[in-house]
C-alpha cells in the first residue's frame, strides 16, 4: 500500500500531472505524422503512470497520460512494422536485380 497525503485530507485534491498533455499530443503525432515520437510519449507516460499510482498526482489524470501512453506504443509499432517492410523490399529488389 502506498502513502497517499491527499487521503488524509479530503478538502484537498491531488495535483494534475504536469505532462499530462505533452504525453497526449506526442502520442497522437506518433499516429498521425511521425511514429518515433511515440518513443518520448512511451518513456513519459511510463514514468507519469508510476507517479499517479504512488498517489503523488491525481488519479483522474491516469487516463489521459495512458491514452499517450498507448497511442505512443502503436504509433511506434506501426512505424517500425513499415520500416521493416520497405527494408525487406529494398533487399528484395537489389537480391532480385531490378
Amino acid at each position: 500500500m502506498t502513502y497517499n497525503p491527499y487521503a488524509e485530507h479530503p478538502g484537498y485534491a491531488a495535483p494534475p500531472h504536469p505532462q499530462k498533455t505533452t504525453i497526449l499530443v506526442l502520442g497522437i503525432l506518433s499516429l498521425v505524422c511521425c511514429g518515433f515520437l511515440g518513443i518520448p510519449a512511451i518513456v513519459m507516460g511510463r514514468r507519469a503512470l508510476r507517479e499517479i499510482d504512488a498517489g503523488r498526482y491525481a488519479m483522474t489524470d491516469r487516463g489521459v497520460v495512458q491514452a499517450g501512453f498507448i497511442c505512443g506504443i502503436i504509433g511506434t509499432a506501426i512505424t517500425a512494422a513499415v520500416v521493416v517492410f520497405y527494408a525487406f523490399a529494398a533487399f528484395i529488389a537489389v537480391a532480385s536485380g531490378s
